[in-house]
């Protein structure tokens, strides 16, 4: 099992969480909540008001997201939704968990005492430079008051 930290679509009540409880795709095991130890510009950006959170470590903000345990075959099914390593790269980052709601034993591998545990995140490195002067967002809701709702891969 990978740890991967969600901060967009992907989390709870978002257009896209359908895949993470989707079993059919893997095994996704909620875990908590949590933020980037490090700074970064979350921004919604493209055509289809897509969130990135540019790799740009100690600029923008903690942004928050959620904490999942996943299997293998979750794994690769979000490095092909991501479009990995294409237009997301996955990376190892430290996360500050908010709050925990993993349980097992040592086997399950708690978070430390500092509360920072290592996730995957999709983040990129692969995007245009005008990108970096868009609004940076601490969080995201794809109908957030920022007004730029999320389009669906299947109404592009």
């Amino acid at each position: 099992m990978a740890r991967v930290f969600v901060y967009g679509t992907l989390k709870k009540g978002q257009p896209n969480y359908k895949h993470m409880i989707n079993t059919a795709k893997g095994l996704a095991k909620f875990q908590g909540r949590g933020r980037t130890v490090e700074k970064y510009p979350l921004v919604i950006a493209g055509k289809y008001n897509i969130p990135y959170m540019l790799n740009i470590p100690g600029t923008g903000y903690h942004v928050a997201g959620e904490i999942y345990s996943v299997d293998d075959q979750m794994l690769q099914f979000l490095d092909e939704f991501e479009g990995c390593p294409e237009m997301y790269q996955r990376t190892l980052m430290s996360i500050e968990v908010v709050e925990w709601e993993g349980k097992g034993g040592a086997g399950e591998g708690r978070a430390n005492a500092e509360g920072v545990v290592e996730c995957f995140v999709y983040s990129t490195t692969t995007y245009p430079p005008e990108w970096v002067g868009l609004p940076y967002h601490d969080s995201y809701d794809s109908s957030g008051k920022h007004g730029l709702s999320y389009v669906l891969r299947e109404s592009r």
